[in-house]
């Protein structure tokens, strides 16, 4: 018992200062007062799709850049350009006092700014759209505008034209300072700026030389003002005037302190969701997340009884534990993240569900509890082993090829998947062995489902219908295939590319709406009823922009809804531009076939090439179907269905892989059984596990798939679906085809396992 009791100090120190780590996420207000704030700070802090705001991708279009710097290497051109806008993107927003924007680079020329509470990012989008490149030229004489090195530009209206020298007078980098004011005589608003001491000097220089002369302020090609200068201006400050607006001469002073981009930044990706949805998300998110925890905590006491109540124990503290880790890596918590928190919640239970089961057999065997515990222990550690490796291939690879939120849900599921291997195999062993203590060699019950073990000390003949499931696998997928191709998948916006914005307008109709959009140019918009009365999705394909003469189609969309109804809402807002979008769906299959030959390497590593070739052929059938389920069903193809994609690869390899470990260990205690006797026996003993865990699965899943809402369906529906089906699959498709490819094996006179370390010790001892 001195183990038990070093092994409970050391498991509880491991949960207590996991539970402490997630406790700041859960303190009520009146009791966070009395912690300190380095304590406080250890929370998870919510995505943009829980709290609200915006989040803006921008690309740096180093183009010009490129040109401009003939011989430079272009890498570093690159990784110069994008280094400098990050600092500007991130002075111009100081600048703005957005409360705690989140600037980030990301890939190789791209920025990512998020903005939690900015329901309209217009202003934002204007502001680190402009390049802000000043240059002070002045005005050609007469007798120089017929030269060729001469600039022929306009003002911002584009009414009126300047011919000037091309040769820049002074770069506006020299500008140190720059303050919105009013002019004294007009009262009109103006930019004064102060220059550096170069600048001061060069701008004396200037003006000395040039009384009576116009100088143009050009900022990004576009002349500002070309006032005549009338004596020298030496002191290092200066005005600009050019019939500004209060809000226009309060950018153009903004734009000047936080300095030029040294290029073009375009916004390609832009995601807006109003306060109130996200509010509606965490309620949601949390109440489907209970109530699918509670039916799996009455399923487990219903099945396993007081033995159930070890496994419930287990789960609450990998929840905690999970919540634990996040907040110490300083995770990002979003909508997918929750929904990761849920699926962790039913394949925890999995790890379970596997060594009561093979403890239940244990005992039946006649052992006694202790020898029942460590055999059962000993016998699952593999499986869960394997199939948690497996699960783990197809996260690592949504992380690495997903973007925001599905990333929080591959980092939510892998930690998931961490701390239910601890509480399964170290914490749940531990209240197990307590609670046999001085019982140890007596008999152990554990409470099961008596017709499902009588049917499985029985054994069914599954392989005899072996063809006819092949045979209507295969018509499903091809009718799947045929659904993929017509009428084909709802594919969001992260696909197609193009802008999608809820409304809310409730005294609008339909005909109202589409009649505006038409005569706002918008006729190409796609307009959907959804939710309650007066609840719209818009629809804009990418090129809407060009087709509008707004600088935005989000910003014509708005105005033509609240010139319907000016107190509407548009609690979210997607734009994502055709690079982004072909970009998903690139990567979209990268990641499916990366998974597919990654479980393939691991399983033909861990078991035989037929065993992994069999679980690959059975995946790519259930994702067919998963495929077909999505068209059929009209479900909308997006980032969060690629997620589920991947989480259903790992859980149906999951499941597999413990009908495949039975298989395997059954071929070693007797290899010359008949292969369908032992794929039969197999697969009956694997199937009470195999019921259990799909049944807790789907349950933890089930509230948020009806009542979860649109935000995700696409995630929830089609694992429900693929649920049922990678369960059957694993039964009736993959053991078939296993059987087919073992058969194969023999006739060329191959084992159907490679030899065991200790097989292959007994038989050099053999050589004589």
């Amino acid at each position: 018992m001195k183990s038990l009791r070093s092994r409970a100090m050391v498991y509880g120190l491991v949960i207590v200062l996991g539970l402490l780590s997630a406790m700041p996420n859960l303190l009520p207000a009146n009791l966070a007062d009395k912690f300190p704030d380095w304590y406080l700070e250890n929370t998870l802090s919510l995505g943009l799709d829980l709290q609200g705001g915006s989040h803006l991708l921008l690309e740096v279009d180093a183009t010009e850049l490129l040109a401009n710097n003939p011989g430079q290497p272009e890498d570093l051109l690159l990784k110069d350009a994008v280094e400098r806008s990050l600092e500007v993107v991130r002075r111009r927003l100081d600048e703005t006092g957005l409360v705690e924007p989140s600037i980030t680079r990301r890939g190789k020329n791209h920025i990512l700014v998020q903005m939690p509470g900015v329901a309209d990012p217009a202003h934002i989008r204007e502001l680190l759209g402009t390049t802000a490149q000043m240059t002070f030229h002045w005005v050609a004489k007469p007798d120089e505008s017929r030269r060729s090195a001469v600039l022929r530009l306009t003002d911002a209206t584009g009414e009126q034209e300047y011919v000037l020298e091309k040769r820049v007078a002074m770069q506006g980098e020299h500008i140190s300072d720059a303050q919105m004011s009013f002019n004294q005589d007009t009262t009109e608003p103006v930019v004064n700026f102060k220059l550096d001491s170069e600048g001061t000097r060069l701008f004396g220089d200037m003006t000395r030389q040039n009384i009576g002369r116009p100088l143009a302020i050009v900022l990004d090609n576009h002349v500002i003002t070309a006032p005549i200068i009338r004596s020298v201006i030496a002191g290092g400050s200066g005005e600009i005037s050019g019939s500004f607006t209060t809000a226009e001469a309060s950018n153009l002073a903004l734009l000047l302190r936080a300095g030029a981009l040294p290029a073009p930044l375009h916004v390609i990706e832009e995601r807006t969701v109003g306060p109130d949805l996200g509010s509606d998300a965490i309620a949601m998110g949390v109440s489907t997340g209970l109530l699918g925890a509670a039916l799996v905590i009455a399923f487990m006491l219903g099945i396993y009884g007081r033995w159930g109540l070890i496994a419930c124990a287990g789960l609450a503290v990998n929840i905690g534990l999970v919540l634990g880790l996040l907040s110490i890596l300083g995770a990002t918590l979003t909508l997918p993240g929750i929904a990761g928190i849920i699926l962790t919640i039913g394949m925890a239970v999995d790890a379970n569900i596997l060594i009561n089961e093979r403890i239940r057999e244990e005992s039946r065997k006649g052992k006694v509890a202790w020898m029942a515990l460590r055999e059962g222990f000993g016998r699952a550690y593999s499986t869960i082993l394997d199939s948690n490796v497996t699960t783990l291939i197809a996260v690592s690879l949504l992380f690495m090829f997903g973007s925001g939120p599905v990333k929080g849900f591959a980092v939510t599921i892998g930690i998931g998947l961490l701390t239910s291997l601890f509480t399964a195999v170290a914490f749940n062993r531990l209240i197990m062995e307590w609670w046999i203590k001085g019982r140890e060699r007596e008999p152990l019950t554990i409470a099961g489902f008596a017709w499902l073990d009588r049917l499985s000390e029985k054994g069914v003949n599954f392989m005899k219908g072996r063809v006819i499931g092949l045979v209507l696998s295969g018509v499903l997928s091809i009718a799947s295939i045929a659904l993929f191709i017509q009428p084909g998948l709802d594919y969001g916006v992260d696909f197609t590319g193009g802008t999608l914005v809820e409304v809310r307008a409730p005294s609008v109709s339909v005909d109202e709406l589409r009649t505006t959009l038409q005569s706002q140019q918008l006729g190409a918009a796609s307009i959907q009823e959804f939710g309650q009365d007066g609840d719209f999705l818009i629809r804009l394909p990418a090129d809407a922009s060009s087709n509008t003469g707004a600088a935005h189609p989000v910003d014509a969309l708005k105005s033509a809804v609240t010139s319907l109804q000016p107190d509407a809402s548009f609690p979210k807002v997607d734009v994502v531009g055709p690079k982004v979008s072909g970009g998903f769906s690139d990567a979209t299959i990268l990641a499916i076939l990366l998974a597919g030959a990654g479980m393939l390497a691991y399983l033909w590593i861990r078991f035989e090439s037929h065993f992994a070739l069999a679980a690959t052929i059975t995946i790519a059938l259930d994702l067919t179907k998963t495929i077909g389920f999505f068209a059929l069903a009209g479900v909308e193809f997006n980032l969060t269905a690629v997620a589920a994609l991947l989480a259903l690869i790992g859980y149906s390899v999951n499941d597999k892989v413990v009908v495949f470990d039975r298989i395997r260990e059954n071929l070693r205690q007797t290899p010359d059984m008949p292969m369908l006797e032992l794929l039969n026996r197999s697969i009956s003993s694997t199937l009470t596990r195999t019921v259990f865990t799909s049944v807790t699965t789907f349950l933890a899943l089930l509230p948020m798939g009806i009542a979860g809402g649109a935000a995700v369906s696409s995630f929830a529906l089609p694992m429900l679906f693929g649920i049922v089906i990678g369960t059957s699959s694993s039964v009736f498709i993959a053991s078939p085809i296993l059987y087919y490819l073992s058969e194969r094996r023999s006739r060329k006179g191959l084992t159907q396992l490679r030899p065991t370390a200790e097989e292959m010790r007994k038989e050099l001892e053999l050589i004589p």
